[in-house]
C-alpha cells in the first residue's frame, strides 16, 4: 500500500469516528499515527519550517520561521480541545527537527506540572509558572535579544499556555507582550498562545493581534463568531483533542495533531 492510500485510509476512520462522536468526544481520537512516524515520513522538511500537523492528504502543516508575515499564532479553542497538547506536540516537534542553536521553545503555563517531560531538554530554554517573576524577566529578556536580533540565526518559540491569565501582570509585562507581537516575528521571536474560546470576550482586544488562528472544537455559536469573524461556514465535526482548522483565503484547511510518543 502506497503512502497516499494508507493515509487516505486512515483519514476516513478518524472523519467516521468525527461524525459519530463529535458531541461527546473530549480525548485525541484513537488510532492517529505518532509525531515520529509522522515526522520519518515527512522527512526532508525545510530547516526553517516549524510542524504544526498533518492535513487530510496526509501532507505536513508548516509554519516557515523566515517569513513574518503570518504574525504570532493562536491557538483557540473550548476546554478539553486539545490546545495545550497541540502546543506540546510543537514543543515536541521542535526536538526532533531542529538543534537547540537553530531553535529553541520557552514555554509559559499555569500547571508547570503538565511540561515536566520538556524542563531540561536543550532544546528548552525554560518551563515558566505564570505568575513568577522569573516570567517576566524572561519576557524583558526576549524583547532585549530580539531588538539586538536582526533576523539572522537562531529563533525562539514563545509558548503561552492561557495567554489571559498574562495579560493581567504588570504593565510592563503587558508593554513587553504587545511589542513581542508586533516585532517578535520580524526578529525570529516566535508567540504561540493558546486562549479559551468562552473567555475570549475577557481579551478581545489582544484578538487584533493575531493573524494566523488555528482552531479547535468550539460549540457555541458567539464563541466562534467572536474569534473567527464568522460562525456560519465554520468546519463541522473537528474531533476534540485531536483535529484543528485554519483559513486559508475563502477556505478552510482541516489538519489533525500526531500523537506524541
Amino acid at each position: 500500500m502506497d503512502e497516499t492510500n494508507r493515509f487516505a485510509l486512515m483519514i476516513d476512520a478518524l472523519t467516521e469516528l468525527a461524525e459519530e462522536e463529535q458531541t461527546h468526544l473530549t480525548s485525541p481520537a484513537p488510532g492517529l499515527p505518532t509525531l515520529h512516524s509522522v515526522l520519518a515520513d515527512a522527512s526532508p522538511l525545510p530547516p526553517e519550517a516549524i510542524y504544526l500537523g498533518f492535513a487530510e492528504d496526509g501532507l505536513p502543516v508548516l509554519l516557515n520561521l523566515y517569513d513574518p508575515i503570518p504574525g504570532p499564532i493562536l491557538i483557540c479553542g473550548d476546554q478539553a480541545s486539545g490546545k495545550t497538547a497541540l502546543l506540546q506536540m510543537i514543543a515536541r516537534a521542535v526536538e526532533l527537527l531542529h538543534i537547540p542553536s537553530d531553535v529553541q521553545s520557552a514555554i509559559i503555563t499555569q500547571y508547570p506540572d503538565e511540561w515536566k517531560k520538556f524542563q531540561g531538554h536543550q532544546n528548552t530554554v525554560g518551563v515558566y509558572t505564570t505568575q513568577e517573576n522569573t516570567t517576566q524577566e524572561l519576557l524583558q529578556s526576549l524583547v532585549t535579544w530580539a531588538h539586538n536580533n536582526k533576523g539572522d540565526g537562531q529563533s525562539i518559540l514563545l509558548l503561552i499556555d492561557d495567554l489571559e491569565v498574562l495579560t493581567k501582570l504588570d504593565p510592563q509585562t503587558e508593554q513587553n507582550l504587545r511589542w513581542l507581537f508586533l516585532r517578535g516575528p520580524s526578529r525570529r521571536v516566535w508567540p504561540i498562545v493558546t486562549i479559551n474560546a468562552s473567555r475570549a470576550r475577557n481579551i478581545e482586544e489582544w484578538l487584533n493581534f493575531f493573524r494566523t488562528r488555528l482552531f479547535g472544537s468550539m460549540q457555541e455559536t458567539n464563541d466562534r463568531r467572536l474569534v473567527t469573524g464568522a460562525s456560519a461556514d465554520f468546519p463541522a465535526q473537528i474531533v476534540p483533542g485531536s483535529q484543528f482548522a485554519m483559513r486559508e483565503g475563502n477556505d478552510w484547511l482541516k489538519f489533525w495533531k500526531p500523537a506524541i510518543n
